[in-house]
């Protein structure tokens, strides 16, 4: 076969996979990208029955604030109804659950991963029955103490069943990562006079350091999308962002600010946005280290 067939076909090769991963990008940003448009509207525009082009034209949006654009929605979820509350309750609830899931899940994975006893097998495969089961079958075995010991609706209370919940699954992710690390390096650690724990912390941890980050981000995921459990176990003035957000929307019974929703959707998704592009290196390079061996 001729180099110019040849180079043919790498062409449109290129510009086919080219133009399918424009596509799939469009596809894929269009639902956040179209929710952040939609949060300048009025929900007269943005929730148009009459004309889906009010939501582009904004039309009503035009006639209440004299602007195509308005910050309505954001100043009603952040000002009028105190967002930033429940985002800085979510914040405190995230970084406690990341660092003590971090924190077990580490020195847990270590030990199992460097244990030759047949009890680490039944360990692991009862954390993973507990992973597996639906996470508002367990909140349900908490709230009796919880109540008896006036405890509800309080955020440690929330930090304590989500680290409950997360933590199989912390143990299970960082034991195959400590698993992929070849023992030598922990007897070189000890020849040259470290403790197993000065091994742990020095030799071990920064070799795997794109895993911890890549379980870290995940267990920040769990804690920072949970509706149900924080939804079961905190009260009104200690919400966190979803159940926060999910109050906006309103019952049967009360009337709710669409609007708002909207605007607290898109302060909700910005910060994960960034946090995946910031750590992106650190993400595949942890997830694709258990597909390599050392």
């Amino acid at each position: 076969m001729s180099s110019s067939v040849l180079n043919r076909q790498s062409t449109g090769l290129r510009i086919f996979s080219t133009g399918f991963i424009i596509i799939w990008l469009l596809m894929a940003a269009f639902p956040f990208l179209w929710t952040l448009w939609g949060s300048f509207k009025v929900e007269l525009d943005f929730f148009s029955i009459a004309d889906w082009t009010n939501a582009i034209t904004g039309d009503r949006t035009i006639a209440v604030h004299g602007s195509a654009f308005t910050g309505a929605g954001y100043e009603g979820a952040w000002v009028q109804e105190n967002f930033g509350r429940a985002f800085m309750n979510t914040a405190i609830v995230c970084v406690f659950v990341v660092c003590i899931s971090l924190t077990l899940g580490t020195l847990g994975g270590y030990a199992l991963s460097r244990s030759g006893y047949r009890y680490t097998f039944w360990l692991l495969m009862t954390a993973l029955i507990f992973r597996a089961m639906p996470p508002i079958t367990l909140v349900s075995g908490y709230l009796p103490p919880f109540f008896e010991y006036n405890v509800w609706g309080y955020l440690p209370t929330a930090i304590i069943v989500l680290v409950a919940i997360n933590q199989p699954f912390t143990l299970w992710m960082l034991h195959s990562f400590f698993m992929k690390i070849p023992k030598d390096l922990d007897e070189s650690a000890k020849v040259d006079g470290c403790t197993q724990f000065q091994a742990f912390r020095h030799v071990i941890i920064p070799v795997m350091w794109p895993g911890v980050i890549t379980t870290g981000l995940f267990s920040f995921l769990l804690a920072y999308n949970d509706f149900a459990v924080t939804t079961m176990l905190l009260n009104k003035e200690n919400q966190t962002m979803v159940p926060k957000i999910a109050s906006f929307l309103g019952t049967t019974q009360t009337e709710g600010n669409v609007m708002f929703a909207v605007a607290a959707v898109v302060s909700a998704t910005a910060p994960l946005f960034i946090l995946v592009m910031f750590f992106q290196r650190q993400i595949v390079s942890g997830l694709t280290a258990g597909a390599v061996k050392g």
